[in-house]
């Protein structure tokens, strides 16, 4: 795992990061989350990528939530796992 990668999964589970589906508002992409949990702005490029790849590996996942509102991406298991090593 990359550093970037390590952080990136970090962000996830401290509960930092959501993800908007791009049904309304702004494109598609990961979100920082604010204190409130609303979205705070747009992640770095190098985070969204690693975010990807952590999701493709099962290390996070992306939590829908009720209506239309921004899912949060959490770490999984295996995820959390690797951030107690």
């Amino acid at each position: 795992m990359t550093e970037d990668e390590r952080r990136a999964l970090d962000h996830a589970a401290e509960g930092s990061v959501l993800f908007h589906s791009g049904l309304w508002g702004a494109p598609m992409g990961f979100l920082w989350a604010g204190a409130d949990g609303a979205p705070a702005g747009q992640v770095p490029q190098w985070e969204s990528d690693a975010l990807t790849l952590l999701e493709r590996r099962g290390l996070v996942v992306i939590r829908p939530g009720a209506g239309t509102r921004d899912a949060r991406v959490e770490a999984t298991r295996a995820g959390a796992r690797l951030l107690m090593s």
